[in-house]
């Protein structure tokens, strides 16, 4: 039960099992801000002390990307922003000396609305345009690498782990990864886009519902569900990502599922 409670709340496939990326979660949650140096290393800290400082930055005005738990660039430059207009020495790291002022700061505003989630509401930040990666080991990837191609860059991975997926999508900036996945004990079609306990991708939302919406309009299709989820291959990239599960299909259902995909992909990133 415990087990089951925390994968919820992170977002995680609840098995009661814990699995490797349960554990590594596990771990990242004992992290409190303060206990230790924060700072862009190679591999990236991760962490419940990261995601805290993403929160109290973006709270401020000072934009660290997407509240995910992972200290990369943009929590990088974010950070030194904030020591800059402190007076503090601009290294990027959370000292102690930088812990004190952030939270004189933040104890002021409890109240702020988070500056990455205004300006991804507003539409401020740039949707990549490169190409469209499509993976996983459903029969519709190669359905949707014809259906898409003719509006799209498409880039298909077949055999790729998720970490592999992530770091070819983020290498060519692409314009979103969508990963289909059968199941068949699945009775019915799961849409998947990133959500965690501290924030949640709006265009990855509007995208699954778009879909969901459409899909469920089909006699042949089984009922459609929406999720946010904090999947491995959600967190690990930077663009939007969907993934999609569902049971055994047979060919024309498989096709119009296709057809209703690329529909729906072309009208959210205007193709």
């Amino acid at each position: 039960m415990v087990v089951e409670a925390f994968q919820r709340a992170r977002g995680l496939p609840i098995t009661g099992v814990v699995d490797a990326n349960t554990w590594s979660r596990l771990v990242e949650a004992g992290w409190q801000l303060g206990q230790r140096l924060l700072y862009l290393a190679h591999p990236h800290l991760r962490g419940d002390d990261v995601a805290e400082l993403q929160v109290r930055l973006a709270q401020l005005g000072f934009n660290p990307g997407r509240i995910d738990g992972i200290f990369g660039s943009m929590l990088e430059r974010a950070l030194g922003d904030f020591q800059r207009n402190c007076g503090l020495a601009s290294d990027a790291t959370l000292t102690q000396a930088t812990l004190r002022e952030l939270t004189r700061m933040t104890l002021r505003t409890p109240d702020r609305h988070l500056v990455n989630e205004a300006r991804d509401l507003a539409g401020f930040d740039h949707v990549a345009d490169g190409p469209l990666i499509l993976c996983g080991d459903s029969p519709l990837r190669a359905l949707l690498v014809l259906a898409l191609g003719a509006a799209f860059t498409v880039h298909e991975l077949s055999s790729e782990t998720d970490d592999e997926v992530a770091r070819h999508a983020n290498g060519c900036a692409a314009t979103a990864v969508i990963k289909v996945q059968t199941l068949e004990a699945l009775n019915g079609i799961h849409l998947h886009y990133w959500a965690s306990y501290r924030s949640h991708s709006r265009l990855g939302e509007q995208l699954a519902s778009a879909l969901a919406t459409a899909l469920s309009r089909s006699r042949q299709l089984p009922p459609v569900e929406v999720t946010g989820m904090a999947l491995p291959i959600m967190r690990e990239t930077a663009m939007t990502t969907l993934h999609v599960e569902h049971g055994t299909l047979d060919e024309m259902a498989l096709v119009e599922f296709g057809d209703v995909v690329a529909q729906i992909l072309g009208e959210v990133f205007h193709k």
